[in-house]
């Protein structure tokens, strides 16, 4: 961020009011004072901003934190929060990469101490560097076009923000145009040449059923002949995938599927701390394993690995396909 020239896009579930988020903002701040031009974008989720963190007791959300930060700045460093859903429960932004004029950065983390390690505990994540001015401007338009523009969408860091109730309607409306936009990228410019053993990154928006990622995700589940590699925290796939991957078995498919222990899932909270509702969660996925487990234990195709190092967590989403 501190060589930036042009732009610097953050979207992430939440920067975290933390030693690290601290360290990303400061240095947001200080691109912009360093170069006024800058064109500089904040994308969190609209109701993780507005509350504290789960089982911490009473908080302020981050948004008073933006909000204070931007009092003491004199450059302006907006930061948009984004509503998918008119309920946190219903769905929240979870598109999250970084774009630094044309570098890409693709990934699945948010921006807080476990993720950048900033302490003494992490969560191994995947972090990619895309150079490509295609790619990077396609990922920018499409925030700017079918997110920024929306008037759903409400900068956090300034006091007069909306209630979800008052804007209910334009997230209605929000959503339901995510369903049809789709990212615009030139293929031939970013990996279609036609060269072999050459990377092609192909963006691809999933909001709502039967989107065009779950559909393209289900078709190379189907069309492995040799070996899938699937990486998940949460071991909760759809109906679809499971099916697919039954399939594949079937069809004599190698599969290793590497999954979280349920003390690397960052809901899990040791049994001697007072118990909360959201802890129920690693136990209903590791018991999602084991009918999973049980239902193959025949086979010789399946190989199942558990992830656990610590007190760390794990958070690693990925698939290779052959």
């Amino acid at each position: 961020m501190r060589q930036a020239k042009h732009r610097i896009y953050l979207c992430s579930l939440y920067l975290q009011h933390d030693e690290a988020g601290a360290e990303i903002l400061a240095a947001l701040y200080a691109a912009k004072a360093a170069r006024p031009s800058l064109d500089v974008r904040v994308l969190v989720d609209w109701h993780r901003a507005q509350r504290g963190l789960i089982g911490a007791g009473k908080q302020n959300g981050n948004a008073v934190w933006y909000q204070q930060q931007s009092r003491l700045h004199v450059g302006s460093v907006p930061i948009y929060g984004v509503p998918v859903q008119t309920r946190e429960l219903f769905g929240v932004l979870h598109l999250k990469g970084f774009v630094i004029d044309d570098l890409t950065i693709y990934s699945g983390a948010s921006l807080n101490n476990v993720y950048l390690h900033k302490l003494d505990k992490y969560r191994h994540d995947r972090y990619l560097l895309l150079q490509n001015a295609t790619l990077a401007n396609s990922m920018v338009q499409f925030i700017q076009e079918h997110i920024l523009a929306s008037a759903a969408v409400h900068r956090l860091d300034v006091v007069a923000i909306p209630s979800t109730r008052s804007i209910k309607r334009d997230i209605r409306s929000f959503r339901a145009n995510l369903k049809r936009a789709h990212y615009l990228v030139p293929l031939s410019r970013i990996g279609q040449s036609g060269l072999p053993h050459e990377l092609s990154v192909t963006p691809l928006l999933g909001v709502g059923k039967n989107n065009p990622l779950n559909r393209i995700i289900c078709q190379l589940l189907g069309a492995a002949q040799t070996q899938i590699t699937i990486c998940t925290p949460y071991f909760n796939f759809p109906l679809a995938v499971t099916r697919e991957i039954n399939r594949a078995l079937k069809r004599g498919v190698t599969i290793d599927i590497i999954v979280g222990d349920k003390t690397a899932n960052d809901f899990y909270i040791p049994p001697e701390e007072p118990f909360k509702i959201i802890a129920a969660l690693p136990y209903l996925y590791e018991s999602n394993l084991r009918r999973f487990a049980k239902a193959h234990q025949d086979g010789q195709q399946l190989r199942l690995h558990l992830w656990r190092d610590g007190i760390n967590t794990y958070h690693l989403k990925m698939g290779r396909l052959t």
